[in-house]
């Protein structure tokens, strides 16, 4: 068995494969292992935005009640081991290099599956090893073709449908949504988000074909903010009044609601769930790197949005920010990834600032300062280039006054570099 160091420097090289969606290898894979994803039920989450934090939510939510609860994500935040957790801890570093070392072992391995393929299965293997009662599942792209599609649902939710990755799941809203309604399983219950009509008519067809029961926002359950950060949920089985999420952003209000409804359909009817537990688990959730503070003065928050409707999405939190403070001024550093769409996601974010400072990831795909520069909107606002995290974040920090504001964004991974480099934490950074 290998070091993890030198698991992962072989676990990352997977990446050379790329992207390939399709179900055949990491089926392949399960079954050599002896199919562990069948050893336990899974909550399966799909959704442009917003699928992380409500995974986050279901399994802080399940994990109050008692339930041994497992949650897969991607991408990680610092460490790979953060993408597989039971019961809100990392898998262990040497059960990663364990796991990786029994897959690699397997004939189908020979296939050359993808760097997400293999850490699927590892979780699967892992989660069925530990005995979890339920696995939250998030997909990592898509949806239909993706890996985690092999997983056995006990109940499904699709977050929301926007644009992203369009290379691989089509140019048009509907063809988006065609995607992500591949998770929809036969008479699998399936949670839908805000939907544009195209986008509902087509995973209601999913639904109806799957003979699986839909249950919509704004149909069959409901949100409602308040001015004080607390928010209303009418599910299905209750109305819970004066919620509150430990997760900064108004958008957390509908996720929350998502997240309770899909317990309320999938879950209860086999595990006792109560209010008290719901009020509990949505305060003590973590999900690190959503608009996460990382200083107070000035202020220093990061997200990991990287399509332009999470753009616009932390948009609408960063003006709210601004109004609360007359004459604050707002620094953005930004780094992403090439396979984004960077002018859209410019356009929604670099108006707004007084100052924007471009960077780049440190990540085989990362999109240069160059292309950031070229599709950056006209401004009248001054444009910093910086090659590297390190660098970007000394200089918006000598560029903002105590009452100003700084924020970054435009990949986990920056968010996770510059998190790093703020609090000591150990960054683990991808390599080719």
């Amino acid at each position: 068995m290998f070091s993890y160091e030198a698991t992962l420097k072989r676990l990352y090289g997977l990446q050379r494969f790329g992207i390939k969606l399709g179900l055949e290898t990491v089926s392949a894979l399960l079954s050599e292992l002896g199919n562990p994803q069948r050893r336990f039920h899974a909550l399966h989450v799909a959704g442009t935005n917003g699928k992380g934090s409500v995974a986050a939510m279901t399994a802080s939510i399940l994990q109050a009640a008692g339930v041994r609860v497992g949650l897969y994500t991607s991408p990680h935040f610092l460490d790979f081991c953060e993408r597989i957790k039971i019961q809100g801890i990392d898998v262990p570093h040497d059960r990663v290099a364990d796991l990786f070392a029994r897959v690699q072992a397997l004939p189908s391995f020979l296939v050359q599956p993808t760097f997400f393929e293999v850490a699927t299965v590892m979780a699967f293997q892992y989660f069925a090893e530990e005995k979890v009662d339920i696995a939250v599942v998030e997909v990592g792209m898509g949806g239909r073709f993706d890996a985690t599609n092999v997983c056995h649902s006990l109940g499904t939710i699709i977050t929301n449908v926007s644009f992203d990755h369009e290379r691989y799941l089509g140019s048009s809203l509907p063809d988006i949504a065609f995607e992500k309604a591949g998770i929809i399983k036969r008479r699998v219950p399936v949670v839908v988000g805000p939907a544009e009509r195209d986008v509902y008519t087509v995973l209601q067809e999913r639904a109806q074909h799957e003979n699986a029961p839909l249950i919509a926002f704004g149909k069959e359950f409901l949100c409602v903010s308040h001015h004080a950060g607390s928010f209303d949920v009418t599910g299905t089985r209750a109305e819970y009044l004066n919620l509150r999420c430990s997760l900064e952003g108004r958008h957390q209000a509908v996720n929350a609601a998502c997240s309770v409804v899909a317990l309320e359909s999938s879950v209860m009817p086999h595990f006792s769930i109560s209010e008290r537990v719901i009020r509990r688990g949505l305060e003590s959730v973590s999900w690190p790197g959503r608009l996460e503070r990382l200083q107070r003065r000035p202020l220093i928050f990061c997200d990991g949005a990287h399509n332009p409707a999470a753009a616009e999405c932390l948009k609408s939190h960063l003006q709210g920010l601004l109004e609360e403070q007359s004459g604050r001024r707002l620094i953005v550093v930004i780094g992403m990834m090439q396979d984004k769409n960077l002018p859209a996601f410019l356009n929604a974010l670099v108006p707004l600032a007084d100052g924007v400072i471009l960077t780049q990831i440190e990540h085989p795909r990362s999109a240069p300062v160059l292309a950031l520069k070229r599709a950056l909107p006209v401004v009248d606002v001054p444009v910093y280039e910086r090659e590297s995290p390190q660098t970007a974040i000394d200089l918006a920090t000598r560029l903002a006054e105590e009452d100003d504001l700084v924020c970054v964004t435009g990949s986990l991974f920056l968010v996770g570099h510059v998190k790093s480099l703020m609090t000591g934490l150990t960054y683990e950074p991808v390599v080719g």
